[in-house]
């Protein structure tokens, strides 16, 4: 406080984990890619205030004002945002998920584009012509929120809680989706195919639109269709192109260092000289693909169960392609981790609490589930061939 009191604006990729700032006037402040986790930001002013990339797992952010902030590609698990203010702001591409967003004033224009919002609590929020396009939703406390002139042209919103919530827009007889808005018939489709994400089987994802919104700091693409697309030299550093389509698509010279590819197809695709270290490629079809000059990335590294629950308990959920062949993770508390692409053959699962967790694409030949809680737990196109599962609860789980 002292450094800004005197001027200093630039605080970027400080580590500010667990301080309390909260009350504090840090309008404009630039955090981007700082570390604040479980920081007290309560009551705070970061109108303007610059937060791409930044860490915010536990940190409390109870009636701040983040008005027309960057927040674009922040991490924000677990956090808790009670009636704060975010008019404005941009949390495209943001991880949002299990946050407590209940009361938020998330209007005038937000933009949340491509945001992972799952499991989040929004009961109350105003969301009143917020951009949600594309953005997932699944599994949200939407109860009482305001949705009046959102966009959620693509949006996930399957399980998500809409009890009383204000959906249909002024204007209910206008074309379908002719502005991006969630109107009477999208609702209506809702209503009747509640586990059925809006546009699920609609138009793909054109290359420019993916390319704008990269841009703009989204990078949550999960499960786009991208096939045919020409995206040569495209930069896609730590994209998350999982369970995506890019099948007979062209991405030569492609940039995809880091990238999340777990389950994507990119069959016939052309990967020739594109660079793909430390990809994840977990379950990727690559039938066909050319993969001439192409940099592909070396086995991950065995993780240990200590390493996990140790990450875990600091607020780490993402355990995407990790190795954790045979590990011992009996009774452990993994509720909400996301497993997807990981590798967990033979691992010892039994009494794990796995409530809420992302196994999609996941590798369980041969793991002790038994009488583990798998309760709303996504297991689409999860290896369990010879898996142990007696006793386990699967109430809602997703397949």
């Amino acid at each position: 406080m002292a450094a800004y009191a005197k001027g200093e604006r630039n605080f970027s990729g400080a580590d500010l984990s667990g301080v309390n700032l909260s009350g504090a006037n840090l309008k404009g402040v630039n955090l981007s890619e700082a570390n604040l986790n479980k920081a007290d930001l309560s009551y705070a002013n970061l109108s303007g205030a610059k937060l791409s990339g930044a860490k915010l797992s536990g940190a409390k952010l109870m009636l701040a004002d983040l008005r027309r902030a960057d927040l674009s590609r922040a991490s924000f698990s677990s956090f808790i945002f009670k009636g704060g203010y975010v008019l404005g702001a941009d949390l495209s591409g943001a991880h949002l998920s299990g946050a407590d967003l209940s009361g938020a004033n998330l209007s005038g224009g937000a933009n949340l584009t491509f945001t992972d919002i799952s499991g989040a609590n929004l009961s109350g929020a105003n969301l009143s012509g917020a951009d949600l396009t594309r953005a997932n939703l699944s599994g949200a406390n939407l109860s009482q929120a305001d949705l009046r002139a959102a966009k959620l042209g693509g949006a996930h919103l399957s399980r998500a809680n809409l009890d009383g919530a204000q959906l249909i827009a002024a204007n209910p007889n206008r074309d379908i989706n002719s502005d991006g808005a969630f109107g009477f018939y999208e609702l209506l489709q809702f209503l009747i195919f509640p586990n059925r994400d809006i546009n699920s089987d609609g138009a793909p994802i054109t290359a420019q639109e993916l390319l704008a919104a990269y841009a703009k700091g989204a990078r949550n693409f999960s499960r786009a269709d991208l096939s045919g697309a020409n995206l040569s030299g495209a930069n896609l550093e730590r994209a998350d192109l999982s369970g995506a389509n890019l099948s007979g698509a062209n991405l030569s010279g492609a940039r995809l260092a880091n990238a999340k590819l777990e389950g994507a197809s990119f069959r016939d695709a052309d990967l020739s000289g594109a660079n793909l270290s430390g990809a994840n490629l977990s379950g990727t079809d690559l039938i066909g693909a050319n993969l001439i000059g192409a940099i592909v990335p070396a086995k991950p590294p065995l993780m240990t169960a200590k390493e996990l629950l140790a990450a875990y308990a600091k607020g780490e959920k993402s355990f995407r392609g990790a190795d954790l062949t045979g590990a011992n993770l009996s009774k452990a508390d993994l509720r909400g981790a996301d497993f997807a692409g990981a590798n967990l053959r033979g691992a010892n699962l039994s009494g794990a609490n796995l409530s809420g967790a992302n196994l999609e694409q996941a590798d369980l030949e041969q793991a002790d589930l038994s009488g583990a809680d798998l309760s709303g737990a996504r297991l689409s196109g999860a290896n369990l061939r010879g898996a142990r599962l007696d006793g386990a609860n699967r109430d809602g789980v997703i397949r």
